[in-house]
């Protein structure tokens, strides 16, 4: 049975993205596929960021606007998801087949949502899904993040509603963007990226926190996700024998430690937990994973 590729919506949790969210909006103007519905989240924003969306949202009757007042601070993880649930309980239409976790710092070609969307028509085990990320140094180079293959970055993250359902929707503390696709394989659902359809980011991931708090952020994401101890220690290894990231291996281990002796909590999910770690654990010693 064919999926009208047409019915999606789309969440943009956005704090301070005044010099990049007109150039979002426009890349999603031009889409040959637009979404039933897009819900731009104002998180707390303290320069134009409003006023633009104010703007694009009275031209465009398909834009909500939904504004959040300042919390005072940049909360990494957990904050992005509780702007994102805001935007959720604005959407005014339920019949969405596909549900989109968006960034606002993001440009993209006219046919990228018809073309992510047609890799779920053609595989109804794909539960998870998005373009892959980078950004253009001088010259026009393109840079790309690196990531397992199973893996689809939070700034543009599709779900299929079957698949949003079986999860239980998003982890709402750090860590959130990987525990979602974990729990979707477990499940026997298909996660991934789609190489050939690239997002250019505008502002580079962690790059608002700098080097040591991003590492300690994923630290303790990796913590509060249950991650094997083992695992965690092969991922700063692989990153100390690089000079240029030594100290961001230095910052994951310590806030992967620090959450352990303060006794942060953890994912209250053990059966997804032990999928992970049994991953993981293939991984280290060569067997066959999502991890690869």
């Amino acid at each position: 049975m064919s999926i009208d590729i047409k019915q999606y919506v789309v969440i943009t949790p956005v704090r301070d993205e005044e010099d990049h969210l007109a150039g979002t909006i426009e890349s999603m103007v031009q889409q040959t596929r637009l979404p039933m519905q897009w819900v731009i989240v104002n998180d707390g924003s303290t320069d134009g960021t409003a006023r633009i969306l104010d703007d694009c949202a009275k031209r465009y009757p398909w834009i909500t606007a939904v504004h959040r007042p300042d919390r005072g601070f940049r909360k990494s993880g957990g904050g992005v998801v509780e702007a994102f649930y805001s935007g959720y309980a604005a959407l005014a239409d339920t019949g969405w087949n596909f549900l989109v976790k968006f960034d606002g710092d993001l440009s993209f070609e006219s046919t990228y949502f018809a073309d992510c969307l047609g890799e779920f028509e053609r595989d109804p085990k794909l539960g998870v899904g998005g373009g892959v990320i980078c950004y253009v140094e001088e010259g026009g180079r393109k840079v790309f993040e690196e990531a397992p293959s199973f893996h689809v970055r939070g700034a543009t993250k599709i779900y299929r509603r079957e698949c949003w359902e079986g999860i239980g929707g998003l982890l709402r503390a750090p860590g959130w963007d990987t525990f979602d696709e974990v729990k979707a394989n477990s499940l026997g659902w298909k996660t991934r990226s789609f190489p050939e359809l690239h997002l250019v980011h505008h502002r580079i991931t962690g790059s608002a926190d700098g080097v040591w708090r991003t590492g300690v952020k994923y630290g303790r994401a990796n913590y509060i996700c249950g991650y094997h101890p083992l695992f965690v220690m092969g991922k700063c290894a692989a990153r100390l024998v690089r000079p240029s990231s030594a100290r961001s291996a230095v910052a994951l281990l310590y806030g992967y430690i620090s959450s352990y002796l303060m006794r942060t909590p953890q994912v209250d999910d053990r059966a997804t937990i032990r999928y992970l770690r049994s991953q993981q654990l293939r991984r280290l010693f060569g067997g066959e994973t999502i991890w690869r």
